[in-house]
């Protein structure tokens, strides 16, 4: 496979499952989240869960937190198979219409320093590097701390 065609799909908590098996094949066993907190994640105040979906299969997800004109990507993942195949863009690109509907000013999010395919897809999505949170993820890997500004990228 290599262009995603499926279509991406707002989902709640009857999701919960989904996105638990989503993000244990897509992350390292320490940093899977279970369905437990993904099902209180998902209903919490302003988070909006996009699944991505090919020919019927779940294949990747995000989640977003909008809150007082600000937006968080809280988790962003693809599943091996269907990486570097344009789900995480149109994940990214899903994320900044959801934002902006939720007049959103600005997304940030934090991505491991180890991750350079994700850090690149975000760069060239318009995310900026602002910041550094040492030792953040459980491996003692850093975190850049990326943001997209809604207004300087409205064209």
């Amino acid at each position: 496979m290599t262009s995603f065609t499926g279509q991406i799909i707002p989902v709640g908590p009857d999701y919960a499952a989904v996105l638990a098996a989503l993000h244990a094949a897509s992350f390292a066993v320490a940093e899977q989240w279970p369905e437990a907190a993904l099902q209180d994640l998902v209903v919490s105040y302003g988070t909006i869960t996009g699944l991505a979906v090919w020919n019927d299969n779940p294949v990747g997800f995000v989640m977003l937190r909008c809150v007082a004109g600000e937006a968080e990507i809280l988790t962003l993942c693809v599943t091996p198979d269907f990486q570097k195949c344009g789900v995480g863009a149109q994940l990214v690109a899903w994320v900044i219409q959801q934002a902006k509907r939720s007049a959103a000013d600005v997304i940030f999010l934090e991505v491991s320093c180890k991750n350079k395919a994700a850090y690149t897809l975000y760069q060239k999505n318009k995310f900026v590097q602002s910041g550094l949170r040492k030792n953040y993820y459980p491996d003692g890997s850093d975190a850049f701390v990326m943001q997209y500004d809604s207004q300087k990228n409205s064209s």
